[in-house]
């Protein structure tokens, strides 16, 4: 797979390490010569020039790319690189970083993106997520088909705990992605019963997020 990353700063390398060391071909690019250090990533491809211009984007032959990052610190810039991406290259996955949580909402299909990546906002859920049981943790917006990526660990006293996936009316709108349960990541299966502090991960509707929580929630009893 081809990945074309604008903006070479510390996010930007960090990725592209992450791709390298995954089999990836990746094309660095950045327009300040200062964040062209071939040395940190001596196995990408590197391209001093503005990822705004169509003519940097042309000479990064991003036709040829199956997915572009929008990695810069600069909100306006991953806007128009994910635009442009998207509607000049017809780059099928396109995903882009939001710096200011603010600017969350611009971030969807009328730009270009598939993915909106807000570093705050993922911080601040990994926190949640780290001292909640129950609680569903959102941790990415998809913005082509209006869904988010959820997380939401099993409370012990659940209903469902000891259930199987396959018996479990799901609301319409999710679905069941991964069941990671200790250190294993478990892709999961009709005959799979759920525990008790699996962490779940679902792609859920927006509008569906509060009644998947209240499914997964401890039932409280008449009697209490």
């Amino acid at each position: 797979m081809r990945v074309a990353i604008a903006g070479a700063g510390a996010v930007g390398r960090s990725i592209a390490g992450e791709l390298l060391e995954n089999g990836h071909e990746v094309l660095l690019v950045d327009k300040n010569p200062t964040s062209i250090s071939v040395e940190r990533v001596p196995q990408a491809e590197w391209l001093l020039a503005d990822a705004c211009e169509i003519t940097s984007l042309d000479e990064a032959a991003l036709q040829r790319c199956n997915v572009v990052i929008a990695a810069t610190g600069d909100d306006k810039v991953n806007l128009v690189v994910s635009l442009l991406a998207k509607t000049e290259y017809g780059v099928p996955r396109v995903v882009a970083r939001v710096n200011n949580p603010k600017n969350e909402w611009l971030f969807n299909e009328s730009w270009g993106v598939d993915v909106a990546v807000s570093t705050p906002r993922l911080m601040s859920a990994l926190v949640e997520e780290a001292v909640s049981v129950g609680d569903l943790v959102r941790l990415l917006r998809f913005s082509q088909g209006d869904a988010n990526l959820v997380e939401l660990t099993l409370p012990e006293e659940a209903a469902l705990v000891g259930t199987r996936v396959g018996d479990v009316e799901w609301p319409t709108d999710t679905s069941l992605v991964t069941i990671i349960r200790g250190n294993r990541v478990l892709t999961p299966a009709k005959d799979d019963a759920l525990e008790a502090g699996d962490e779940l991960l679902f792609v859920a509707a927006p509008h569906r997020e509060e009644q998947l929580e209240d499914l997964l929630s401890v039932q409280e009893t008449d009697g209490e």
